[in-house]
């Protein structure tokens, strides 16, 4: 009669009690991954912004990024396009002709008329509304 016992102090049995140390390890390990490789997926193309005090984009993911490095290369994202093919690309590319927008993510050394002449490509290529990606403006403390 003894052995058809059971409960949480009997040997045999069934077990009423969820073991959650497994699922707690495996779920932390998880973190930790995703921790590590979120800021590898985030990058883009290098380029020194310059600073201005202004908000920050809401979510870059789904916006278009126009940037241009200091040797005068354009890229879409991730995808190199050739400066003299910028509006015709714009153009072609059917989330700017929806939403009619791009941001610009330009090197702080580039001259000034070079970057109005890309801007200039942009707005031929469908993009009506041009924002300007920059670093944020940082307080210089006076010296004493």
């Amino acid at each position: 009669m003894g052995a058809f016992l059971s409960g949480p102090g009997s040997p045999k049995g069934p077990m009423s009690e969820i073991n959650v140390t497994p699922l707690v390890d495996v779920m932390l390990v998880l973190l930790i991954i995703f921790m590590v490789t979120a800021p590898m997926m985030a990058q883009g193309v290098k380029v020194a912004l310059p600073d201005a005090e202004a908000e920050a984009m809401d979510s870059p993911e789904d916006k278009i990024v126009l940037t241009i490095t200091a040797q005068k290369k354009a890229f879409i994202g991730k995808t190199e396009v050739p400066i003299e093919r910028l509006e015709q690309v714009l153009s072609r590319n059917a989330k700017i002709q929806k939403d009619q927008e791009i941001y610009l993510h330009a090197d702080h050394t580039l001259p000034y008329g070079f970057i109005v002449q890309i801007m200039a490509a942009a707005q031929k290529g469908g993009a009506k509304n041009i924002g300007m990606v920059t670093d944020p403006y940082q307080v210089n403390e006076p010296t004493p």
